[in-house]
Protein backbone atom coordinates (compact mmCIF):
# COMPACT_ATOMS: atom_id res chain seq x y z
CA UNK A 1 0.00 0.00 0.00
CA UNK A 2 1.35 3.46 -0.88
CA UNK A 3 0.69 6.46 1.33
CA UNK A 4 -0.08 10.08 0.61
CA UNK A 5 2.42 10.68 3.40
CA UNK A 6 6.07 10.64 2.34
CA UNK A 7 9.71 11.08 3.29
CA UNK A 8 11.74 13.99 1.86
CA UNK A 9 15.55 13.99 2.03
CA UNK A 10 17.59 17.08 1.19
CA UNK A 11 19.14 20.07 2.91
CA UNK A 12 18.42 23.27 4.80
CA UNK A 13 20.28 26.50 4.09
CA UNK A 14 20.53 29.91 5.81
CA UNK A 15 22.21 32.99 4.39
CA UNK A 16 22.37 36.16 6.49
CA UNK A 17 23.14 39.24 4.40
CA UNK A 18 23.37 42.09 6.93
CA UNK A 19 24.68 43.50 9.18
CA UNK A 20 27.10 40.54 9.04
CA UNK A 21 27.36 37.98 6.26
CA UNK A 22 26.88 34.44 7.53
CA UNK A 23 26.02 31.22 5.72
CA UNK A 24 25.47 27.56 6.55
CA UNK A 25 23.99 24.45 4.97
CA UNK A 26 23.16 21.09 6.53
CA UNK A 27 21.73 17.82 5.24
CA UNK A 28 18.28 17.15 6.61
CA UNK A 29 15.05 15.23 6.10
CA UNK A 30 11.38 15.69 6.82
CA UNK A 31 8.22 13.63 6.95
CA UNK A 32 5.09 14.79 5.18
CA UNK A 33 2.30 13.32 7.29
CA UNK A 34 -1.27 13.27 6.07
CA UNK A 35 -2.93 13.65 9.48
CA UNK A 36 -5.82 11.41 8.46
CA UNK A 37 -3.33 8.62 7.70
CA UNK A 38 -1.77 8.49 11.16
CA UNK A 39 -3.65 5.34 12.29
CA UNK A 40 -2.66 3.49 9.10
CA UNK A 41 0.96 4.66 9.25
CA UNK A 42 1.42 3.48 12.81
CA UNK A 43 -0.19 0.14 11.99
CA UNK A 44 1.93 -0.50 8.87
CA UNK A 45 5.32 0.95 9.91
CA UNK A 46 7.51 -0.64 12.59
CA UNK A 47 9.91 2.34 12.90
CA UNK A 48 7.31 5.11 13.18
CA UNK A 49 4.80 5.66 16.00
CA UNK A 50 2.21 8.17 17.10
CA UNK A 51 2.48 9.41 20.70
CA UNK A 52 4.81 6.65 21.80
CA UNK A 53 8.54 5.93 21.71
CA UNK A 54 10.12 4.63 18.53
CA UNK A 55 13.04 5.37 16.24
CA UNK A 56 10.79 8.06 14.70
CA UNK A 57 7.54 9.38 16.13
CA UNK A 58 4.99 12.17 15.92
CA UNK A 59 3.75 13.52 19.25
CA UNK A 60 1.03 16.14 19.70
CA UNK A 61 3.08 17.55 22.59
CA UNK A 62 5.86 18.54 20.17
CA UNK A 63 3.62 20.66 17.95
CA UNK A 64 0.62 22.98 18.04
CA UNK A 65 -0.21 24.23 21.53
CA UNK A 66 1.47 21.25 23.19
CA UNK A 67 -1.81 19.76 24.37
CA UNK A 68 -3.06 16.20 23.66
CA UNK A 69 -5.64 17.64 21.24
CA UNK A 70 -5.19 16.00 17.81
CA UNK A 71 -3.16 18.17 15.45
CA UNK A 72 -5.91 18.15 12.83
CA UNK A 73 -8.37 19.69 15.29
CA UNK A 74 -5.79 22.28 16.34
CA UNK A 75 -5.07 23.22 12.72
CA UNK A 76 -8.79 23.51 11.94
CA UNK A 77 -9.20 25.88 14.91
CA UNK A 78 -6.45 28.14 13.58
CA UNK A 79 -8.05 28.12 10.14
CA UNK A 80 -11.47 28.98 11.60
CA UNK A 81 -9.96 31.89 13.57
CA UNK A 82 -8.50 33.16 10.29
CA UNK A 83 -11.87 32.80 8.52
CA UNK A 84 -10.78 29.82 6.40
CA UNK A 85 -13.02 26.78 5.91
CA UNK A 86 -11.51 23.66 4.31
CA UNK A 87 -14.64 21.53 4.82
CA UNK A 88 -12.82 18.39 6.01
CA UNK A 89 -10.19 18.58 3.28
CA UNK A 90 -6.81 16.94 3.80
CA UNK A 91 -4.19 18.48 6.09
CA UNK A 92 -0.60 17.39 5.50
CA UNK A 93 2.14 18.30 7.96
CA UNK A 94 5.78 18.73 6.94
CA UNK A 95 8.08 18.38 9.95
CA UNK A 96 11.09 16.62 11.38
CA UNK A 97 9.93 13.61 13.41
CA UNK A 98 10.81 13.03 17.03
CA UNK A 99 13.95 10.88 16.83
CA UNK A 100 14.79 8.43 19.63
CA UNK A 101 12.63 10.46 21.97
CA UNK A 102 13.97 13.95 21.13
CA UNK A 103 12.13 16.58 19.12
CA UNK A 104 12.80 20.09 17.83
CA UNK A 105 11.33 21.72 14.72
CA UNK A 106 12.41 25.27 13.85
CA UNK A 107 9.48 25.35 11.41
CA UNK A 108 6.65 22.95 10.66
CA UNK A 109 4.31 23.56 7.73
CA UNK A 110 0.68 22.47 7.42
CA UNK A 111 -0.63 22.24 3.85
CA UNK A 112 -4.40 22.59 4.17
CA UNK A 113 -6.53 21.39 1.24
CA UNK A 114 -10.10 21.77 0.11
CA UNK A 115 -12.11 18.56 -0.45
CA UNK A 116 -11.29 18.71 -4.17
CA UNK A 117 -7.56 18.57 -3.41
CA UNK A 118 -6.53 22.17 -4.13
CA UNK A 119 -4.62 24.08 -1.46
CA UNK A 120 -6.73 26.46 0.64
CA UNK A 121 -4.20 27.67 3.21
CA UNK A 122 -0.74 27.25 4.69
CA UNK A 123 0.06 27.27 8.40
CA UNK A 124 3.68 28.06 9.25
CA UNK A 125 4.36 26.92 12.82
CA UNK A 126 7.58 28.43 14.18
CA UNK A 127 9.44 27.22 17.27
CA UNK A 128 12.25 28.96 19.12
CA UNK A 129 14.82 27.45 21.47
CA UNK A 130 13.08 29.02 24.49
CA UNK A 131 10.21 26.53 24.26
CA UNK A 132 7.78 28.98 22.62
CA UNK A 133 5.68 28.47 19.46
CA UNK A 134 3.71 30.66 17.12
CA UNK A 135 1.80 30.06 13.89
CA UNK A 136 1.32 32.24 10.82
CA UNK A 137 -1.87 31.37 8.91
CA UNK A 138 -2.14 32.39 5.25
CA UNK A 139 -5.05 31.74 2.89
CA UNK A 140 -4.51 30.76 -0.75
CA UNK A 141 -6.86 32.02 -3.41
CA UNK A 142 -5.36 30.00 -6.27
CA UNK A 143 -2.50 27.54 -6.43
CA UNK A 144 -0.73 26.36 -9.56
CA UNK A 145 3.03 26.46 -9.26
CA UNK A 146 4.89 28.64 -6.80
CA UNK A 147 2.99 30.25 -3.93
CA UNK A 148 4.15 33.56 -2.46
CA UNK A 149 2.88 34.89 0.85
CA UNK A 150 3.97 37.76 3.10
CA UNK A 151 3.49 38.41 6.81
CA UNK A 152 4.92 40.74 9.42
CA UNK A 153 7.10 39.05 12.02
CA UNK A 154 5.25 38.65 15.33
CA UNK A 155 7.36 36.10 17.20
CA UNK A 156 10.91 36.17 18.60
CA UNK A 157 13.11 33.47 17.10
CA UNK A 158 16.79 34.40 16.84
CA UNK A 159 18.54 36.61 19.44
CA UNK A 160 20.39 38.20 16.51
CA UNK A 161 17.32 39.21 14.48
CA UNK A 162 15.19 42.34 14.93
CA UNK A 163 11.45 42.10 15.45
CA UNK A 164 10.47 44.75 12.89
CA UNK A 165 10.83 42.42 9.91
CA UNK A 166 8.57 41.15 7.15
CA UNK A 167 8.62 37.49 6.13
CA UNK A 168 8.27 36.58 2.46
CA UNK A 169 7.35 32.91 1.99
CA UNK A 170 7.84 31.09 -1.32
CA UNK A 171 6.92 27.45 -1.66
CA UNK A 172 5.51 24.76 -3.88
CA UNK A 173 3.09 22.03 -2.93
CA UNK A 174 5.05 18.86 -2.08
CA UNK A 175 4.94 16.33 -4.90
CA UNK A 176 8.09 14.65 -6.21
CA UNK A 177 10.03 17.34 -4.36
CA UNK A 178 9.47 19.84 -1.58
CA UNK A 179 10.85 23.39 -1.59
CA UNK A 180 10.29 26.25 0.84
CA UNK A 181 12.06 29.61 0.84
CA UNK A 182 11.76 32.33 3.47
CA UNK A 183 13.18 35.82 3.09
CA UNK A 184 13.21 38.32 5.95
CA UNK A 185 13.37 42.01 5.04
CA UNK A 186 13.66 45.29 6.91
CA UNK A 187 12.88 48.62 5.30
CA UNK A 188 12.63 46.95 1.92
CA UNK A 189 16.11 45.36 2.18
CA UNK A 190 16.57 41.63 2.50
CA UNK A 191 18.48 40.64 5.63
CA UNK A 192 18.08 36.85 5.60
CA UNK A 193 17.28 34.04 3.21
CA UNK A 194 16.47 30.54 4.48
CA UNK A 195 15.35 27.53 2.48
CA UNK A 196 14.71 23.84 2.67
CA UNK A 197 14.47 21.43 -0.23
CA UNK A 198 14.24 17.68 -0.60
CA UNK A 199 13.33 14.84 -2.92
CA UNK A 200 10.45 12.50 -2.21
CA UNK A 201 10.93 8.91 -1.11
CA UNK A 202 8.27 6.36 -0.37
CA UNK A 203 7.58 6.15 3.35
CA UNK A 204 8.73 2.64 4.29
CA UNK A 205 10.64 1.12 7.20
CA UNK A 206 13.59 0.51 4.89
CA UNK A 207 13.67 4.15 3.79
CA UNK A 208 13.38 5.35 7.38
CA UNK A 209 16.27 3.14 8.51
CA UNK A 210 18.47 4.19 5.59
CA UNK A 211 17.75 7.83 6.34
CA UNK A 212 18.55 7.41 10.02
CA UNK A 213 21.89 5.80 9.18
CA UNK A 214 22.73 8.53 6.66
CA UNK A 215 21.52 11.48 8.78
CA UNK A 216 21.42 10.22 12.39
CA UNK A 217 19.80 12.05 15.32
CA UNK A 218 18.47 14.82 13.10
CA UNK A 219 16.54 16.75 15.78
CA UNK A 220 19.49 16.79 18.20
CA UNK A 221 21.72 17.84 15.32
CA UNK A 222 19.42 20.78 14.55
CA UNK A 223 19.51 22.01 18.16
CA UNK A 224 23.31 21.73 18.33
CA UNK A 225 23.67 23.47 14.96
CA UNK A 226 21.49 26.40 16.11
CA UNK A 227 23.71 26.99 19.14
CA UNK A 228 26.92 26.52 17.15
CA UNK A 229 25.85 29.03 14.51
CA UNK A 230 24.77 31.45 17.27
CA UNK A 231 28.28 31.24 18.73
CA UNK A 232 29.79 31.94 15.32
CA UNK A 233 27.56 35.01 14.93
CA UNK A 234 28.52 36.26 18.39
CA UNK A 235 32.20 35.86 17.53
CA UNK A 236 31.56 37.95 14.41
CA UNK A 237 30.35 40.77 16.65
CA UNK A 238 26.58 40.42 16.29
CA UNK A 239 24.59 42.22 19.00
CA UNK A 240 22.15 40.25 21.17
CA UNK A 241 18.51 41.39 20.92
CA UNK A 242 16.47 41.30 24.11
CA UNK A 243 13.66 38.75 24.00
CA UNK A 244 10.24 40.45 24.20
CA UNK A 245 7.17 39.00 25.85
CA UNK A 246 5.63 36.29 23.67
CA UNK A 247 2.43 37.21 21.77
CA UNK A 248 -0.78 36.72 23.73
CA UNK A 249 -2.32 34.94 20.72
CA UNK A 250 -0.75 31.72 19.45
CA UNK A 251 -1.30 32.61 15.80
CA UNK A 252 -1.07 35.52 13.37
CA UNK A 253 -3.21 35.78 10.25
CA UNK A 254 -1.20 36.90 7.24
CA UNK A 255 -3.17 39.89 5.99
CA UNK A 256 -0.67 40.92 3.32
CA UNK A 257 -0.59 37.90 1.04
CA UNK A 258 0.17 37.58 -2.64
CA UNK A 259 -0.42 34.14 -4.08
CA UNK A 260 1.59 34.54 -7.24
CA UNK A 261 1.94 31.82 -9.82
CA UNK A 262 5.52 31.63 -11.05
CA UNK A 263 7.09 29.08 -13.42
CA UNK A 264 10.26 29.02 -11.33
CA UNK A 265 10.49 26.94 -8.16
CA UNK A 266 12.04 28.09 -4.88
Amino acid sequence: MSFRSALYVGAVMHRRLRPKVHHFRYRAFWLLIDLDELPVLTARLKLFSHNRFNLFALHEADLGDGSPTPLRIQAERLLTEAGIDIADGAIRLLCMPRTLGYSFNPISIYYCHRPGGELAAIIYEVHNTFGERHSYVAAIEASSGEIRQNCRKAFYVSPFMDMDLVYHFRLIEPTRRVAVGINASKGGERVLHASLAGLRRELTDRALLQTFVGIPLITAKVTLAIHWEALRLWLKGMRWRTRPVAPTRNSTTAINTSNRIDPHVV
